[in-house]
């Protein structure tokens, strides 16, 4: 099971990472922009950015781990349930959105 505590040691690591908030909730920007933090909607979920394309994929392939409410279908963004995910898992989703908003 991964915590907040997890998410801060592993997004805290990334190159020009900044610990901040989004919609009032905990969260890490790169260049001025959230890619990782805790969901507004969802009581104990984490909003990870990905590309729209690969929202469904995740889903599909572990549907135990990453949701999509009516709010976050068809943008940039999936749910994680941290408490199905462990920390390698966790680590990829949350690299992963660190390059797709650093990138952009």
């Amino acid at each position: 099971m991964a915590t907040w505590e997890d998410v801060r040691r592993i997004a805290g690591a990334l190159p020009d990472v900044e610990e901040s908030t989004s919609y009032g909730r905990p969260a890490f920007k790169v260049k001025g922009r959230a890619f990782v933090g805790l969901s507004s909607h969802e009581p104990g979920a984490l909003v990870v950015h990905c590309r729209p394309e690969e929202q469904a994929l995740l889903v599909l392939g572990r549907p135990d781990v990453y949701f999509v409410t009516p709010h976050y279908e068809g943008y940039g963004a999936v749910l994680i349930r941290l408490e199905t995910t462990d920390e390698n898992e966790l680590a990829g989703a949350i690299e992963d959105a660190y390059e797709t908003v650093g990138s952009a």
